[in-house]
């Protein structure tokens, strides 16, 4: 009995090592066959990802200077022929491994990169194809009646705001089952008095307007009660126009509006970016948002203030420098000053040289002195930007604050180090800028640029006039005495030649 047992025992002990051998051996092989599992479906992991981000590099021209796609291309194709090939002859596994993991990695954030960069840039585009405004039947705030069945008629300027008017009035008829009449008045300022004075019950209203009345009211807005509003969305037909693709008008209009970017509203700042990649030089154009100017579309070709054209649509106020210089504008870029501002939260300030000290009244009492100055928020360079009276050259000098400023952003974000304030950034840009110039344009411009490495030399030049309130009759605004500025033909006509002199390369 006990050798028995001993002879079990020591033929278990035996038999255990070798099981435990066997089985280390095999946990071995089903380790690595793991591995060549993993190995295969990282590699055509891999291989999706390196083929969406070439694709979409190669689609959009991204990297397109000095062969840096190529260059990409190159790395990305030898790293999948070094694994495919160390699999298929079943070496370096691990090493496979590693490498498959760290390109998977890089390729997905290229991916995501190249993807982000598309996105931001359909965004610009499609917020760009389309205006938004909204009409409203407004009475006044102690008024008794809240709904428009209450109503019979309405005061409308309908020769000069028709299609809008019209449309809300059969929206209201399909919507409400109410017909309202309209009873016609030369302009929205005419029937807001009407109203006002007690001479009329209601009027209809487009939003667009709001910020002209609100110049010549005080709180004219205290005063109304609106009952009906309805958002027209129309899609802007304005097709980016560029024939040659190295030389170029860009037209830039920059807003202060509240709400969505695609908000129809004034255009407070009006430069023409003229740009020759050829000769690498931009001129920039600033035309004064009070110039006296004739303004077509909506604006009937009668003269108004140019910052009114922007009520007509971004493509009004393109016209209108159009036909003030005699040139083709290929694209437009609308800018809100606000949101676009809100970036130097996200960047954590921006530095400025000022050359000029000087209080900004508009914004909480901020004072700049002379010198590097570090804007620290939004608000800060929002005073910083708005301020012009205080200027010595009032629009001129507060035009170039903005460009400073825009500057400054500009280098700040090359120099973006931190990932975390990447996505901030881009819905920030999102939110605050649109554009009808398609990224693949702005591509190969970046592109062009960065194969040249040649510094633009920028040039900048406003047009001059004389100024006066109450003097001029503003279309949109006719019993407002405005302040206006009747351009000088000489300076309109040097500008418009240095426009083109540049458009041809002298």
């Amino acid at each position: 009995m006990p050798t028995y047992s001993h002879h079990h025992g020591s033929h278990h002990g035996h038999h255990h090592s070798s099981h435990h051998k066997h089985h280390k051996s095999s946990r071995r092989r089903s380790r690595f066959a793991d591995l060549k599992i993993v190995n295969a479906a990282l590699l055509v992991l891999y291989a999706v990802l390196a083929g969406l981000a070439t694709y979409m590099m190669y689609a959009h021209h991204i990297l397109a200077f000095r062969h840096l796609n190529v260059v990409y291309t190159i790395i990305l194709v030898a790293i999948f022929a070094l694994c495919l090939t160390l699999s298929i002859l079943k070496k370096s596994r691990v090493l496979t491994t590693v490498l498959l993991v760290v390109f998977s990695i890089i390729a997905a954030v290229s991916l995501f990169a190249f993807k982000s960069l598309v996105d931001v840039a359909h965004n610009m585009n499609e917020t760009a194809s389309y205006s938004e405004i909204e009409m409203s039947v407004v009475v006044p705030s102690n008024s008794s009646v809240n709904d428009v069945s209450d109503l019979t008629s309405v005061q409308a300027p309908t020769d000069a705001d028709g299609s809008n008017i019209n449309e809300l009035l059969s929206h209201i008829k399909s919507e409400k089952g109410v017909d309202l009449a309209t009873e016609k008045v030369d302009s929205y300022q005419a029937a807001y008095e009407n109203l006002v004075n007690g001479s009329s019950k209601a009027m209809v209203f487009n939003s667009a307007y709001s910020s002209l009345l609100e110049m010549s009211y005080e709180n004219y807005q205290s005063n109304l009660k609106t009952i009906y509003s309805y958002k027209i969305k129309t899609s802007i037909k304005d097709e980016a126009k560029a024939h040659d693709s190295n030389v170029f008008n860009i037209y830039i209009s920059g807003i202060d509006t509240y709400g969505s970017i695609s908000t129809v509203s004034r255009s407070d700042v009006n430069l023409i970016l003229t740009v020759n990649m050829n000769t690498h030089k931009i001129l920039m154009t600033e035309t004064p948002r009070d110039a006296y100017v004739k303004i077509p579309d909506g604006g009937a070709d009668q003269y108004d203030k140019l910052t009114h054209a922007g009520i007509y649509g971004v493509e009004t106020s393109e016209k209108t420098l159009e036909n003030l210089y005699g040139i083709t504008i290929d694209y437009y870029a609308r800018l809100n000053f606000d949101s676009f501002l809100k970036l130097i939260d996200a960047l954590g300030g921006v530095t400025v040289y000022n050359d000029q000290a000087f209080t900004a009244y508009t914004n909480n009492k901020y004072s700049f002195e002379v010198g590097n100055i570090n804007l620290s928020s939004g608000d800060q360079a929002l005073a910083f930007v708005r301020e012009r009276y205080s200027l010595d050259h009032g629009d001129y000098d507060r035009g170039n604050n903005q460009m400073k400023v825009i500057q400054a952003i500009l280098n700040k974000l090359t120099s973006l180090s931190s990932v975390s304030s990447y996505s901030s950034v881009i819905s920030n840009v999102q939110d605050s800028i649109q554009t009808n110039m398609k990224l693949d344009t702005m591509m190969k411009l970046v592109n062009n640029q960065l194969d040249s490495g040649k510094k633009f030399t920028v040039t900048s030049q406003e047009v001059t006039g004389t100024g006066s309130t109450g003097q001029l009759i503003s279309y949109a605004m006719p019993s407002s005495s405005l302040y206006m500025i009747q351009l000088d033909d000489a300076s309109v006509a040097k500008a418009s030649q240095a426009i083109k002199d540049v458009m041809e390369g002298k």
